[in-house]
């Protein structure tokens, strides 16, 4: 913020100054979490919301923030590296005496325009504070408003309807309300000194002083956070508008196991008559082994040898879908969903066609995902290296899999 003592006549004449008020309760909205202002919406306090758009706006070049005396650690977090670019001060038992309070915190910078703002309406945007700012003048305030659109009814004795209200020329009162500096806070402390303390907004009390005061178009998405409600569909508005990083996390595998006699191989947990096996500790499926890895790597849970050594006995010829299942739990215990599994066979034989749809059945059931979602293809390596050869089979494997949250920033 800029030095007060340092600023020329002139630049005094255009300073403006804002008073955010955040020293409530807020009991309407329920105390579980905290006072309203606090609560989080899209990942952020309301007040840290609040608090940028005034200290962003190119005319604003004071912010005072009146806080309740128990909220200082709540507010030094919610605001950030924010906290250091206002003033705070302890507010009062109401609203009325937080602004008064606020304002006399503002009165050795001179401003000579002030905005005086709910801190539990996040919404006001940048648009309605220039609308709000240019229409102060040096004896008369400013207050964004929208016309009433309901039906007004009056209520007489027994909760019963008295009449209705004509509605025409009548307004919802907003925040951001503006006024020229020195009028409201003589209006604020002559109100003080004669025990007034029932006005509901500062408006009214500019009205009471007989401080004109102009209408401004308001916003309909500047809305006032009462109730728990509220605060719910703000959060859910804000993360409907706000981009969305999926945490869509891709692994890779790769397996190679080389011929010996035999008269089947397994691949991809289908046992395929052959000429020769493959030699591996466990049964060899090349094709689950890649999937395996591919697996662990994208929840960062090692290879398939971290979790299933083969200098341990146990595993010897054992089926390779116990190690693909293994992975899928290690999966979905961090919560992630499978979106879907894709396995290249490397081979000069044996024919792959005739087994894919066997192939794809089995690794439907392991994986848990349907078949659709899964891809099984064959190459040969034309006749090159040892799969050319044909001394052994190699795989190629890549799993996505979904996890909650997004990707951090």
């Amino acid at each position: 913020m800029a030095d007060p003592t340092n600023i020329s006549p002139a630049g005094r004449a255009n300073r403006i100054a804002a008073v955010i008020v955040a020293a409530g309760r807020g009991e309407r909205a329920g105390q579980a979490d905290g006072p309203k202002q606090y609560r989080i919406i899209g990942g952020r306090a309301v007040i840290a919301r609040t608090l940028e758009t005034f200290l962003s706006h190119p005319m604003v070049d004071t912010v005072v923030v009146a806080i309740h005396a128990d909220d200082k650690e709540l507010f030094e977090h919610a605001a950030g590296e924010n906290c250091e670019r206002v003033i705070t001060v302890i507010g009062g038992p109401t609203r009325q005496e937080s602004v008064r309070l606020g304002l006399l915190a503002l009165r050795d910078h001179a401003p000579a325009k002030v905005l005086i703002h709910d801190a539990v309406r996040p919404f006001a945007d940048g648009e309605l504070l220039s609308r709000t700012i240019e229409t102060i003048g040096d004896s008369q305030g400013a207050l964004p408003t929208l016309p009433v659109a309901d039906t007004l009814k009056r209520e007489a004795f027994g909760g019963m309807v008295g009449e209705t209200v004509p509605r025409a020329g009548l307004h919802g009162a907003q925040t951001p309300q503006g006024f020229p500096f020195n009028p409201i806070l003589e209006a604020h402390e002559k109100a003080h000194l004669i025990g007034r303390h029932d006005f509901t907004d500062d408006a009214a009390i500019a009205e009471w002083a007989q401080i004109p005061v102009k209408l401004v178009p308001g916003s309909p998405d500047n809305v006032k956070l009462t109730w728990a409600r509220d605060i719910a569909m703000a959060d859910q508005r804000l993360k409907t508008l706000a981009p969305s990083f999926p945490d869509v996390r891709t692994g890779n595998g790769y397996d190679v196991h080389s011929f010996e006699a035999g008269d089947r191989v397994t691949l991809c947990g289908v046992a395929i008559p052959h000429s020769k096996k493959l030699s591996g500790h466990s049964d060899a499926d090349v094709g689950l082994h890649a999937l395996t890895d591919a697996l662990l790597a994208t929840c960062g849970a090692g290879d398939i040898g971290t979790h299933f050594p083969p200098s341990e006995p146990q595993w010897k010829g054992a089926a390779s879908r116990i190690f693909v299942e293994h992975a899928v739990k290690l999966v979905r215990e961090r919560g992630g969903r499978i979106a879907n599994a894709d396995v290249t066979l490397i081979c000069e034989a044996p024919k792959i066609g005739p087994h894919r749809e066997a192939m794809v059945t089995a690794l439907s059931d392991m994986l848990g995902i349907a078949g659709e979602r899964i891809s099984i293809k064959a190459t040969t390596n034309e006749k090159l290296g040892f799969v050319g050869r044909e001394e052994g089979i190699a795989a190629i494997a890549t799993a996505s899999v979904i996890y909650p949250g997004e990707v951090p920033e």
